[in-house]
């Protein structure tokens, strides 16, 4: 299987807590689509030091992650996190990676969202089996 990117919309969760209370306005909400590396090998939504410059998610942990290269480095944890991709939505934490290490969608994003890699067309997909809505597995 090759690469897949996707084209997710992330948006400051606690700006639209602040929008829907009527402090801040929909214009003032920070938000940015990113091209992301869809990675099921990874667990969470990983972004990079200049996409937390950009949107100001507030840092609420540090952990220890293991990088490709084997590298152990310790990231800042920020969130809420509101993700898009077409007709889903999931909030989630991301870990910050060193400068501008590749973004990449994890596997607790991916199925919270319901989504899918397509194999052939090498793209995620909306699950099929749920077109309208995402349908979250408890067992």
């Amino acid at each position: 299987m090759g690469v897949i990117y996707a084209d997710i919309e992330l948006i400051n969760g606690d700006d639209l807590a602040l929008s829907r209370k009527f402090i801040i306005g929909e214009d003032e909400i920070k938000r940015m689509h990113v091209n992301m590396l869809v990675d099921t090998g990874s667990y969470m939504l990983a972004i990079n030091e200049d996409i937390q410059e950009q949107m100001q998610f507030p840092v609420v942990d540090k952990k220890k992650a293991q990088l490709a290269n084997s590298h152990v480095v310790e990231c800042d944890v920020v969130g809420p996190v509101e993700l898009r991709f077409k007709n889903r939505a999931t909030t989630c934490r991301a870990m910050v990676l060193p400068g501008n290490s590749e973004p990449l969608l994890g596997a607790i994003p991916l199925e919270d969202m319901d989504v899918l890699i397509h194999p052939l067309r090498q793209e995620l997909i909306v699950n099929p089996d749920h077109p309208y809505f995402a349908v979250t597995k408890l067992k």
